[in-house]
């Protein structure tokens, strides 16, 4: 399973890539491996404020319906809008295709509070 370096994680399993003063998130390899096929994904609209912690959508696959968990509070500033046409994204590319939403976020403080590759790794693994 891959695990690029130059992300955070947290433990529900999505992944922070900062980007200048804003945040690119998605899910995980391991999040979209445990869920199975993707078939929909319901993201906010632009504009929308996430709380850390909190939900911000979902996925739906063939075997469940899983809520995603925003990694840092911020305001959406981008959405992946083709995920809505082709959600199996998420199976073929988390990191790369699947992201999910940009965030600015309004707390860098919660920053401290997601993990690394190794510390996610370690994580997954216990």
């Amino acid at each position: 399973m891959s695990l690029p370096k130059d992300l955070l994680y947290s433990e529900e399993h999505e992944w922070v890539k900062k980007e200048g003063d804003n945040v690119r998130i998605g899910i995980t390899d391991f999040a979209q491996s445990e869920l199975g096929d993707i078939v929909f994904v319901e993201l906010p609209e632009v504009g929308d404020e996430v709380e850390a912690d909190e939900s911000f959508g979902s996925v739906e696959s063939v075997k469940t319906v899983s809520e995603l968990y925003a990694p840092v509070s911020g305001k959406v500033v981008e959405v992946n809008e083709e995920l809505e046409d082709s959600p199996e994204f998420v199976n073929e590319s988390p990191y790369e295709k699947a992201w999910m939403i940009v965030v600015e976020p309004s707390d860098k403080s919660e920053f401290d509070d997601l993990l690394s590759d190794e510390g996610y790794n370690e994580f997954i693994n216990d």
